[in-house]
């Protein structure tokens, strides 16, 4: 693909989505669109123009009825008037067609809740897991180490072993209810990232390194073809070295910031 175009999707509060251009434009997207999700709705912006769709994080909608969840039921039943049909329709068809879908923190819980993550139901969108309110019971502004399984098919964390990135929500502790689901999760690798202790090796349930109290120690999940992913930890806030807490104390921290990795893969990927 000669030229990766990558849009990421605005309004109704998220806010984290400057920083998520920023990284697609240096990890080597020629474009990088900020849309607001009205101008989807509009007819005015196509989704499908696009190769890498991008969901940041922040709080859609007040995270009213929980969080992601008006969103999620404005994906999934509001219709695009000139084109009769759902955004859903349309999201479902860009993975269909073999393109990139990332979410993060409140992208992922709108993924979660959409049905996207991690979609063992085929031919059916039904949700299948959830996030919900932290065990701490308060909202979690940190810094959290995170190892990458390396059996999984998430083309955005090829490559990664051991991760330091932030995290900032109320809502992150991820809940399987089902045990066949969360058996499957941990059978086909589709849990990419998990919170470990500082430079850790093995997911851990011990707070605050898993500071949500997630499942397992479960960071992230994508879906079966690995080109859908979603993740509570920020990658788009650490693509220098600047943005790390502990940057003037810490002199062998790279100049490139480790979060850019994710973008990277994606550019990557879609140039192949």
């Amino acid at each position: 693909m000669s030229i990766a175009k990558a849009i990421v999707i605005t309004g109704n509060g998220t806010n984290c989505e400057r920083e998520m251009a920023h990284a697609c434009r240096l990890a080597g997207f020629a474009i990088a669109d900020i849309v607001n999700i009205w101008d989807i709705y509009s007819g005015k912006i196509d989704i499908r123009n696009y190769d890498f769709l991008n969901l940041p994080g922040g709080f859609m909608d007040g995270d009213d009825l929980g969080s992601a969840k008006a969103g999620a039921n404005r994906i999934k039943f509001a219709p695009i008037p000139d084109q009769k049909k759902r955004l859903l329709d349309l999201i479902v068809g860009f993975i269909d067609e073999g393109k990139l879908v990332l979410g993060v923190c409140n992208g992922f819980q709108l993924l979660i809740k959409l049905g996207l993550v991690p979609a063992f139901s085929k031919g059916i969108i039904r949700q299948e897991a959830t996030l919900t309110n932290n065990d701490s019971a308060r909202f979690e502004d940190r810094w959290v180490w995170l190892k990458a399984d390396a059996k999984s098919p998430c083309i955005f964390t090829k490559g990664i072993d051991s991760i330091e990135l932030p995290v900032r929500h109320g809502e992150g502790r991820l809940v399987v209810a089902d045990e066949k689901i969360l058996r499957k999760i941990h059978d086909s690798h589709v849990a990419p990232l998990y919170y470990t202790l500082p430079g850790g090796k093995s997911p851990t349930m011990e707070y605050p390194y898993n500071p949500n109290g997630s499942t397992d120690g479960i960071a992230g999940l994508c879906d079966t073809t690995g080109r859908v992913f979603g993740m509570m930890p920020h990658p788009e806030a650490y693509t220098h070295r600047i943005n790390h807490p502990r940057w003037t104390r810490e002199q062998d921290l790279p100049e490139e910031g480790m979060g850019l990795k994710f973008f990277q893969n994606a550019a990557e990927y879609l140039k192949g």
